[in-house]
């Protein structure tokens, strides 16, 4: 029977001749046929013949950034460039003639025939992939000189064209190559194919290499900025090309594995390949094989290559970049270092007393690949195991060894399910110490313990895990752990277990709430059908709000039954209760957060817009000539735009709030938006601002999402109305314009496709029924109160025209007659430079909505010298002068308790 995977010749064998794991005995080698010696049952997975590494696609970014900061240094730093090539003109004027045309001779024959030379090596041991890919980057590299001196000569400026050539000694009128055109190719040819793994050819072509480019130097051929540049551009375009079609797969066949367990005094018989758990998080620790021997018992063997050990590096390089020192090893690692680390842990966790696989060889299996052999130990993982087969006295067990481990200062890093190993007599042991520490800091060994207590929480919950861990460790080295326990110091699996529960979660909560919801809908229809006269008296009054009440009760106690508490604050619940006064604050783990760089790229991104249009403006004639009474009259209407903000909330709120401290709590939100996206801060404030006056959170919550909800369709319809007048106010049609029509078709297409694709249409659909669970209920008590409803549509109609008018108003202080715009216009450019800044991630929409502002008013006829003055003093007054008094009001309501 002949079973599928990357090497035919390695994957033939008898199926049922592979025991299982947990139930291997002994085989007796002398009924083994000598021809099954080679062979590995079971199926392993195709292999691709080549593999995109990450560490090639790092080497080529690194190879761009330092061209782009040649270039720099060559186009600023003229003075030293020219002060360089003089110095070394001046050192190597005094080499004799004779010695300069034999190295130029000598080193021009041996760049070609040293390449040569290895092809025909390498073709001779049949690698003829390596050498394709290495002609492939010579041409590649070649392309790339061309296209660069090309630059060079006719578009770069005069200080980098002078730092890349110079005169030609032949022809003075003539210039030097910026970059040459046959060695940058050799060196991508030789970085491609791989020669530095081969000291030998290294140094033999390094040496030609730079016997060549001294000879250049000092025949006045070159520069030494354009030879830098030249091996740049080879070494960059090497790596592009190697990450580009792959680099050919040198993991180890089962041959292979089979001859290095020999050379390590072992003689086996079969070898069956076991499935990982979980190949997202754990494909970078290592292929595992059952292997059976002719004398004495089988071996867990794990092998370890450079295609799976780059697995998971982006993924290591972001937590290393995004959190602290201690949060994970670092990213890149030889087969050296993660052989040693590996074998180190297991000798160290054995000598700690815990129960650890017994590592008894190590091995290379060739350049690219080394292996560790262990002594078989069976079982089940924790994941594998029933819930009845999980006891207390398992859990305290695996407590047990984990405090083994820390009486020795040694982390885990990875207590997860599938590194719980469960032997036959019920001992537990622990596996995949690969990515432990020894020597480990304190909040390594605290975040081991949180791993470990929501681990056994996701199988046992949260009480039983807390309470074996309180026998085993006791409440204060459990309650230290408290600050640890947060999504960013668990595992990666984990965090994707805890996030599938919380929608889980979530989606109970909503169908709890439609449920109430629905309940409620009959009654509310039987009493309108009433026979009641139209004109209610005092008690028909009161017996109305009576109905709305206990329709409100009923959605807030259907909520309150369906919350559930997530299983990180259980654990948190569970250890409080014995140590109540334990720190429960999290700790600071994250360096840098995802947003955080998002809103640092995009702001870097809309400066650079803002100074590119500034660097043509005259401030100073602009200012001494701009109005400063429509600079007034734009900061009226920026400061109007917080009680037209506090209408537009409180028209959704039947509950009675006062008015002029939510107009307070909006100006307090010009200090929040500063610290949070525009979408995000401002609809937390209001939420926290509504429960402290009072109303409950879901309400709460309901009314904001009902805001925003009439927000959104108002901007949409304003949108749609102001661009169609301004598509007819200059024909005497009332035909839109082509952009109108094109956007409605855009937009039409869009919802085409949403609701066309099962993904994106539950996506949306999802979305959708979880705003408007809590948001209709709230939206029929507001149409009870039509005063409410006109007050918080006439608020969202008077802040687009407070905005409006401060932006129209900042035109006309810089501006005049002749440069003037239409109000629909810029209402227009309001309007879409307001939405891109509410859906960018940046705080206040700094940068998307500086530079959608300025390109729309130039779009719509205003010049360039006023739009961009415009814009900065409209955000000016919009954004940050209110940073102050928002402070000064976000500190008075915190104080009065009202945030």
């Amino acid at each position: 029977m002949k079973q599928q995977g990357a090497h035919p010749e390695d994957t033939e064998g008898t199926p049922d001749a592979s025991p299982r794991p947990d139930t291997a005995e002994e085989p007796d080698g002398a009924h083994r046929d000598v021809a099954h010696i080679d062979e590995v049952e079971g199926d392993e997975p195709l292999l691709p013949a080549r593999v995109h590494r990450p560490s090639d696609l790092m080497r080529l970014v690194g190879g761009v950034l330092a061209v782009v900061v040649l270039l720099a240094i060559a186009a600023f730093a003229h003075g030293t460039t020219s002060g360089l090539e003089q110095d070394i003109n001046k050192g190597t004027g005094q080499a004799p003639d004779l010695l300069i045309k034999i190295a130029g001779l000598a080193s021009s024959i041996a760049i070609l025939l040293v390449p040569v030379a290895f092809a025909i090596e390498r073709l001779i041991k049949r690698d003829g992939l390596r050498i394709a890919d290495g002609v492939l980057a010579a041409v590649l590299a070649h392309g790339v000189t061309l296209a660069t001196d090309l630059w060079v000569a006719r578009a770069a400026p005069d200080s980098i064209q002078d730092a890349l050539t110079q005169p030609s000694p032949g022809d003075i009128h003539a210039l030097t190559d910026p970059v040459h055109g046959y060695l940058a190719p050799v060196i991508a040819y030789m970085t491609a194919v791989g020669m530095s793994r081969r000291p030998r050819w290294r140094a033999v072509l390094w040496v030609v290499l730079l016997l060549d480019a001294f000879s250049m130097l000092v025949t006045g051929y070159t520069t030494p900025f354009s030879i830098i540049l030249t091996v740049l551009i080879g070494w960059t375009v090497a790596y592009g090309t190697l990450y580009a079609v792959g680099s050919p797969n040198v993991r180890p066949t089962g041959r292979t594995l089979m001859a290095g367990l020999r050379t390590v005094g072992f003689r086996p018989v079969t070898a069956s390949r076991e499935e990982a758990a979980d190949a997202a998080e754990s494909g970078d620790r290592g292929r595992r094989y059952f292997v059976t021997l002719e004398d004495g018992p089988p071996l867990d063997v794990t092998v370890v290559d450079r295609e799976q050990q780059a697995q998971g590096f982006f993924y290591r390089a972001w937590r290393n970049l995004a959190l602290r020192g201690f949060a994970t090893r670092r990213s890149l690692q030889s087969l050296r270092q993660a052989l040693e680390q590996e074998a180190l842990l297991a000798y160290a966790a054995i000598a700690a007393g815990a129960n650890a696989p017994k590592l008894i060889a190590t091995s290379e299996l060739g350049p690219d690949a080394v292996m560790l052999v262990y002594e078989h130990t069976g079982g089940h993982t924790l994941d594998s195991l029933a819930d009845e087969e999980i006891t207390d006295d398992l859990l305290r067990d695996t407590w047990h060894q984990v405090k083994a481990l820390q009486s020795r200062r040694i982390a885990h890093r990875r207590l997860v399910g599938d590194a719980i190993l469960v032997d036959r007599s019920g001992t537990v042991i622990l596996t995949d110490l690969r990515g432990g520490e020894i020597a480990a800091g304190d909040l390594l060994l605290r975040m081991d313990v949180s791993q470990l207590l929501v681990t056994l929480g996701l199988r046992v919950g949260a009480e039983r895990a807390v309470a074996s861990a309180l026998s085993v460790l006791g409440p204060d080295a459990v309650a230290d752990c408290l600050p640890m326990l947060q999504p960013i110091a668990l595992s990666r699996s984990t965090r994707a277990t805890l996030r599938r529960l919380a929608r889980e979660r979530a989606e109970r909560e909503r169908e709890a709430v439609l449920e109430a919801s629905r309940h409620s809908r009959p009654a509310r229809g039987h009493d309108a059908d009433d026979s009641r006269p139209a004109v209610l008296d005092k008690a028909g009054k009161k017996a109305v709000r009576a109905e709305q009440r206990a329709e409100k009760r009923a959605i807030d106690e259907a909520i309150e039954e369906a919350r559930e508490e997530d299983l990180l604050s259980q654990i948190r619940h569970e250890v409080l209760r014995i140590r109540p006064q334990a720190p429960v604050e999290p700790a600071r783990l994250e360096r840098v957060r995802p947003r955080t760089l998002i809103s640092l790229i995009a702001g870097a991104i809309g400066a650079y817009f803002l100074l590119t249009q500034l660097t043509h403006i005259e401030f100073g004639p602009l200012i001494s000539n701009a109005e400063w009474g429509w600079v007034a009259a734009a900061m009226l209407f920026s400061a109007l735009s917080y009680v037209a903000a506090a209408m537009a909330l409180l028209g959704f709120v039947p509950e009675r709030v006062p008015f002029l401290r939510t107009v307070a709590a909006q100006v307090a939100g010009s200090f929040v938006k500063i610290v949070a996206p525009a979408a995000v801060g401002g609809v937390a404030l209001n939420t926290r601002f509504l429960q402290r006056a009072g109303v409950r959170p879901g309400l709460a919550v309901a009314s904001v999402g009902a805001s925003q909800l009439f927000g959104l369709g108002c901007h949409i319809l304003m949108l749609l109305a102001f661009g169609y007048l301004t598509g007819t106010e200059k024909t005497p049609s009332l035909s839109p314009s082509r952009t109108v029509i094109g956007g409605l078709l855009t937009v039409a297409v869009l919802v085409l496709v949403v609701t066309s694709v099962p993904f994106l249409r539950k996506f949306v659909v999802t979305r959708v029924r979880s705003l408007f669970a809590g948001v209709v209920p709230r939206m029929l008590d507001v149409l009870q109160r039509p005063q409410k409803l006109i007050t918080g549509i006439g608020g969202m109609l008077l802040l687009t025209a407070c905005f409006v008018m401060c932006l129209d108003a900042s035109v006309r202080a810089f501006g005049d007659e002749s440069t003037s715009v239409s109000i629909a216009s810029v209402a227009v450019v309001f309007l879409a430079g307001n939405a891109l800044g509410s859906a960018a991630p940046t705080p206040g929409g700094v940068g998307a909505v500086e530079a959608t502002l300025t390109v729309g008013l130039i779009a719509v006829g205003l010049p360039s010298e006023v739009a961009a003055p415009a814009v900065l003093l409209f955000r000016l007054l919009t954004l940050w002068l209110p940073v102050l008094p928002g402070w000064l009001a976000f500190n008075h309501l915190t104080r009065k308790a009202a945030l």
